[in-house]
């Protein structure tokens, strides 16, 4: 191992080997600062708005609003799918076509749901990177680029990874997910007026790629909030074992085939190795909590991911429509 390590070095000895360092160094910073943001909403918005600063001035997160009786629908609306996107968006109206078709049939299978889709799970106050920001103009500017120039979204994935990073932190975990919770709330409100003096509600989190870890980290907050039954779909997400899950009533998790992105978390995080039998995410799996779906021949993204709209090789359907009838196929659609 150490020789192989020494011929690596060697081979990018020189100026190659300074900008890896300066570029670590860099990513380094870049993370030691990621939390910032989070305590700044914490101390501008957060606790106002669970009314730790005015207690006299309390802000509602579940108003009890009764949707208008000329919606034909508000008879049956009795839950909400709340989507949660990737590492690799730039806001919360960012949804590529395939997530889109996806959430659309969702919604028209399940005339009893309500799809929220303007939760950008990497900002604790649901502000997108090009909102007002001191380096909004750069995420603007990776986010427009052409051409080889495209390949600097990545720093839009590095900066979003740092955020999924802060949601499974002990330390700011707590505050970040809060904020999430909060734009939850309010985005479910504003898509369908929750009332309370109805029966519990089901909130059915679908959550990919990063989206899965702050879906779950958002449950137990949600849990206090709402009178609601609590699903995480987690579509080829990544999580840590700790966050969530004995809050959650059930985490189902959609695996695809040729999909190794997702395996980097079962062996980053202990708490998700079998040996840690007391794990949050253990006892989930032995109480029969949680589930692993095989979804069939999808990569983590790409037109061949599980949003992609790629015919399937000897198939007459979509990889997105295969994703459509596997969470179609998932046990949480019943009313009762």
């Amino acid at each position: 191992m150490l020789r192989f390590i020494q011929q690596i070095l060697l081979r990018v000895q020189g100026d190659t080997l300074k900008l890896l360092i300066l570029a670590g160094v860099l990513l380094l910073a870049w993370g030691t600062l990621a939390p910032v943001g989070t305590l700044i909403w914490w101390l501008q918005e957060g606790a106002e708005i669970l009314g730790l600063k005015n207690p006299d001035q309390t802000k509602k997160l579940t108003p009890d609003v009764n949707p208008s009786s000329g919606d034909t629908r508000s008879a049956k609306i009795n839950c909400y799918i709340v989507f949660l996107p990737g590492v690799g968006d730039f806001s919360a109206n960012q949804l590529t076509p395939g997530e889109e078709f996806f959430l659309d049939r969702l919604e028209q299978l399940h005339s009893n749901c309500v799809t929220v889709r303007n939760v950008f799970p990497y900002s604790a106050a649901n502000e997108s990177l090009g909102g007002q920001r001191f380096l909004s103009p750069l995420w603007r500017a990776v986010n427009e680029a052409d051409g080889w120039l495209k390949n600097a979204d990545v720093l839009i994935k590095i900066r979003n990874l740092w955020r999924f990073a802060i949601s499974a932190d002990e330390r700011y975990g707590s505050v970040y997910n809060q904020g999430i919770a909060t734009a939850v709330v309010d985005r479910m409100n504003a898509a369908y007026p929750i009332s309370r003096s109805q029966p519990p509600l089901k909130l059915i989190l679908i959550g990919t790629s990063g989206g899965a870890q702050v879906s779950l980290g958002a449950v137990s907050y949600l849990e206090n909030w709402l009178n609601a039954k609590l699903i995480v779909v987690s579509v080829g997400g990544s999580f840590d074992g700790n966050t969530g899950f004995e809050t959650v009533d059930h985490v189902y998790h959609l695996q695809g085939d040729r999909d190794w992105v997702e395996d980097v978390a079962r062996f980053l995080f202990a708490s998700r190795w079998p040996i840690t039998v007391a794990s949050p995410f253990n006892q989930a799996r032995q109480q029969g909590r949680y589930t692993v779906v095989s979804s069939g021949p999808h990569a983590h993204d790409g037109p061949e991911g599980y949003f992609g709209t790629a015919p399937v090789e000897g198939k007459k359907t979509s990889y997105v429509e295969l994703t459509v009838q596997k969470v179609n196929q998932l046990p949480i659609w019943s009313e009762n």
